[in-house]
């Protein structure tokens, strides 16, 4: 990652998020980069008004949702800088209600988001997506048991992630090196979670 993409980089350590899934889960679901459906941060109770927020029950279903409150998918960016400015723990203030392989990775992604904080310089972008591409992978390769996630729809996951992440790089103008993104990388030094040897934390 070169220097200056991100000007606080693991501000804050992630540990647990949370996740709720209803008895449905769909692991059909491309990722492409359009929005995913059926996805929400759902707000815990406090002080949080520096979060923008909306009815977790319009984006969430199965899960008993009716009067909660939820972050505005539309304001990712905004948590991202609120929470490094006032210094609270994502999983103090949000879990995670996705019913789908594409809303449960770009949950993921947003999570890291939230730990790590990035200018969101246009012209950087493409690294600090990357970046939570990465933590993504790496968390649905450690649970893939538990989500339930077959490797060979992990692997079919990643290469949708590449092709999206060389989409934006083109994008930022800038070259897009796959080894990032490469399965051997991701995976060599990562065990099952539950097993005795872990080397990530979700």
């Amino acid at each position: 990652m070169p220097e200056g993409i991100f000007d606080a980089f693991g501000w804050c350590d992630s540990d647990v998020l949370e996740w709720r899934c209803p008895g449905s889960w769909d692991d059909a679901t491309p990722i492409d980069g359009s929005d995913p459906a059926r996805m929400v941060f759902v707000l815990r109770h406090g002080p949080f008004d520096f979060l923008p927020g909306e009815l977790a029950a319009v984006h969430a279903f199965g899960l008993g949702l009716t009067v909660e409150q939820a972050l505005a998918p539309w304001g990712i960016d905004a948590a991202t800088d609120g929470f490094h400015a006032h210094r609270v723990r994502p999983g103090d203030a949000l879990w995670l209600a996705a019913d789908n392989l594409n809303a449960l990775f770009w949950g993921l992604h947003d999570w890291a988001h939230f730990h790590n904080h990035g200018p969101f310089e246009p012209h950087q972008r493409a690294w600090t997506e990357v970046q939570c591409d990465v933590s993504a992978l790496v968390w649905l390769w450690i649970n893939r048991r538990d989500v339930p996630l077959s490797e060979p729809d992990w692997e079919r996951l990643r290469r949708q992630v590449v092709r999206l992440s060389r989409k934006r790089f083109e994008g930022d103008g800038a070259s897009f090196d796959e080894s990032l993104l490469d399965a051997a990388r991701l995976t060599s030094r990562h065990t099952l979670s539950g097993e005795r040897e872990r080397t990530a934390r979700s």
